[in-house]
This record gives structure tokens, sequence and C-alpha cells, in this order.
């Protein structure tokens, strides 16, 4: 089983990677993404790796007729919650992006944050890829944002050291090969250890990962091949150049 498919790691670690300033932004990337597909209410949207339903319960308060894949149960049962809470209609789908496919079902699909490049193999996440670019609609659109190779590098850091979800969190990460690949290790600690003073503290956990890092333009090439006769590459939501002063990686690509 590879680490993502993982219940125990989702309950540990979503609190540490979705902080509040991810949680807050949610609304505003999800407008974006209906103005940048100029959907129209009762739209369908397929939010790929939906996880926690951060963008989807945003996109549904938005009149849209959203979809939420992902391969973790407890993650969907919380965007359920999260759903009824906000009083919004959102149909959930536990399963494997390996493998789902939905030929031509949605106005839109969307792959945001860090959902892409930790399978075992290029081979498995081009698949990922192909099976959402297929489940879009032709004249639809493909939005994806990801931490690219050039994104990786501008912003690279060595780690970092801060509290969050009740732990102290000590990030490590290290360039894999030729950047091809960014291996982050995550260590968590109870709130109140001073590694200065007790650097051989046990931690609560301590989990490492590699992402695989694409350059922009391959993946721009990939969904060209994939169908999408209109992909271009920006520095964020709001179509800004993606160049040495870009925030993210945001591809957006238009169906055949």
């Amino acid at each position: 089983m590879d680490w993502f498919e993982s219940e125990n790691f989702w309950t540990q670690f979503a609190p540490i990677m979705f902080d509040d300033a991810r949680w807050a932004e949610a609304p505003t990337v999800a407008q974006y993404v209906k103005d940048i597909a100029k959907l129209r209410d009762g739209d369908s949207v397929l939010d790929a790796g939906c996880g926690l339903g951060r963008i989807s319960v945003e996109l549904a308060a938005l009149e849209l007729d959203v979809t939420g894949v992902d391969i973790i149960q407890s993650e969907l049962d919380a965007a359920r919650e999260s759903a009824e809470a906000e009083g919004v209609p959102l149909k959930l789908i536990n399963h494997d992006l390996r493998t789902f496919h939905a030929p031509n079902q949605f106005d839109c699909a969307v792959n945001l944050y860090t959902s892409f490049g930790y399978c075992a193999s290029v081979e498995e996440d081009m698949q990922i890829l192909k099976n959402i670019a297929d489940s879009v609609k032709p004249g639809g659109t493909f939005i994806m944002e990801c931490t690219s190779r050039e994104t990786a590098v501008m912003y690279w850091t060595p780690g970092e050291e801060f509290e969050r979800a009740g732990y102290k969190v000590v990030t490590h990460f290290e360039v894999v090969g030729a950047w091809e690949g960014l291996k982050s290790q995550w260590t968590l600690y109870p709130a109140d250890t001073d590694l200065s003073k007790s650097p051989a503290s046990k931690p609560v956990v301590d989990h490492c990962f590699v992402q695989r890092l694409y350059p922009a333009s391959f993946l721009r090439d990939k969904l060209i091949e994939f169908g999408f006769s209109d992909t271009k590459v920006y520095g964020d939501f709001d179509k800004s150049p993606y160049n040495e002063h870009a925030r993210t990686m945001v591809l957006i690509g238009i169906k055949k």
C-alpha cells in the first residue's frame, strides 16, 4: 500500500498540512475556478483528490454540481460533514484516481494544491492525469495546481519548525536526483518539546515521502496529448505570468 492510501497518515497529518490559511483561501479559489471555466449554476465539476472537501464544499456553495473523488474514506466523511454543515449538496466517491474513469461527464475538472506526483512511477502519475482529462466533456475545462519543478526550485527551503494542531512540527527537505523529486520528512513532537534543550526527544510520529517534480511545460504538453487544444500555464489563479514571480503553477486546458 502506498503511503497516501493510509487512513492513519491523513488522520495525523491533514490538520498539519491544511492550516488556517489554506482553509481561508478556499472560497476565493472556488470563485476563480468558476470564473476561469465560465461555469454556470448547475454545471458539473469533478474535484479529483478532494480530500476534506476544502474546495468541493465552496464550489457547491457557488451553485455547482460537484463530485469529489478521493481514496481515503475518512477524508470523504469529513467532506460530507462539512457539506451538511454548510447546507450544500455534494456527491462523494471513494475511488483510486489511478483507476477512476468517467469519460466526458464533467464540464470542469480540478486537481488542486498538492495532490499530484506521489505515485510509485511516472506511468501511474500520467494515468491519473489522463483519467481526469478523459472525464472532462468536449469544450470543458481542466484546472490543475501543483508544485512544479520550477516552483520547488524558486521556493526551496531546507526545512522549518513551527507549532500547529497541538504539535511541534519539524520539516526537512531534500532534492531527489536532478530535481526529479522532493523528499519531505515531517516529524511531530509534543507541543511543549524544546529541541534546543532536548535534541534526542522522541517524536510522536515521523513520516517521509517523495513528491515527483514535473516541469510545467511537460504537464502542459501531456494535456495537449490527452486532448486539450488550448492549454496554458500561469503563475496563479488570476492568470498572472508563469515566471520568476509565480506564486504557484496553474495549468488551464480546454478540451477539444
